[in-house]
């Protein structure tokens, strides 16, 4: 964690002042996955042979991108979140040989980690976030939340997504190259900017917002990268919902403006997509590329490491166009 930690504690106990306040009489009546009252993977169940196929027709040019920034051990992230790196070379240290007969003078690298699985490019899990203590599918967390991991919704059960993505550039469409902190675009915003790039959001897609936020900040000034972001309002989150993505990200460390929109709750996207609709959020999404080159449909390709229980998980999807 970078010297900032105080600073990005007190903007993170700050924002979370937000939620609490709003408390849990915000609730709704739980209603069911359209997927089915068992059902663990949510959007991913529009992941078919048919639409897999449509997206790989997107693929034209040979375009490859990652869309994974790189992580390193001093990143900002979402107090307590933090990454310890050691690289170790086990049974060698002062050029001990190594025990065995390989027949030749082996050395090796390996390399120890602790670290959350919530920071950088990542994928939220439909076990993430819920309200009132109840997730997904209506099931309360105290029936599969466990310190030893999720014994439902865990990352090991989404299945490779592949899909068409789509990018809306939020930063072409303010005419700037960044969005500011806090700074929330609504339902409006979305269809102006989408009709103007001529991006349609079809059921299934994987929908990706530009606002130039990480290429701007993060490593500019890092503790304002994460003390603050650019973001959807709450009522843009049941809009996107509305249309049936089987993910939404952006390049920020949410999805959300933060501090909220007058009115909004913050992170409460999270809750529209992740709790009442099963719908992936992707966030710290490399988007620079896509937006400088005018890419606003490609290929979309995740298959993230299937650690059981794993709530959220680094991921580097690739777009391909």
């Amino acid at each position: 964690m970078s010297s900032s930690t105080g600073t990005l504690r007190g903007a993170m106990e700050l924002a979370l002042l937000f939620a609490i306040g709003a408390g849990a009489a915000h609730a709704q009546e739980c209603a069911p996955s359209q997927f089915g009252a068992d059902d663990e993977i949510g959007a991913a169940n529009l992941v078919t042979a048919e639409s897999v196929l449509a997206a790989m027709s997107l693929v034209e040019a040979g375009q490859v991108h990652p869309l994974g920034i790189v992580i390193d051990p001093g990143m900002p992230a979402f107090a307590p979140r933090r990454m310890m790196l050691q690289v170790v070379q086990p049974g060698q240290h002062h050029g001990r040989p190594l025990d065995g007969d390989f027949g030749w003078p082996m050395s090796y690298n390996d390399d120890v980690s602790q670290l959350w699985w919530g920071m950088g490019p990542q994928i939220d899990g439909l076990g993430h976030l819920g309200e009132a203590g109840v997730f997904y599918n209506c099931t309360p967390g105290s029936d599969f939340s466990a310190i030893t991991g999720l014994e439902k919704f865990g990352i090991e059960k989404i299945p490779p997504l592949v899909a068409r993505g789509v990018l809306i550039d939020m930063a072409r469409h303010f005419g700037v190259d960044a969005l500011e902190g806090g700074q929330a675009f609504g339902v409006e915003d979305i269809q102006a900017a989408a009709q103007a790039q001529g991006v349609e959001i079809l059921s299934g897609d994987v929908v990706l917002f530009h606002t130039g936020w990480t290429d701007a900040y993060l490593t500019a000034d890092p503790a304002a990268w994460v003390a603050t972001e650019p973001g959807i309002t709450n009522a843009a989150a049941v809009y996107l919902a509305s249309l049936g993505p089987l993910a939404v990200g952006a390049d920020t460390w949410g999805i959300e403006a933060v501090p909220p929109a007058d009115g909004d709750r913050v992170f409460y996207g999270h809750v529209t997509l992740l709790k009442e609709n099963g719908i992936y959020i992707l966030e710290t999404m490399n988007t620079g590329r896509l937006a400088e080159e005018g890419v606003s449909e490609f290929l979309f390709v995740l298959g993230q490491p299937r650690l059981q229980g794993a709530v959220q998980m680094l991921v580097n999807p690739v777009a391909i166009w």
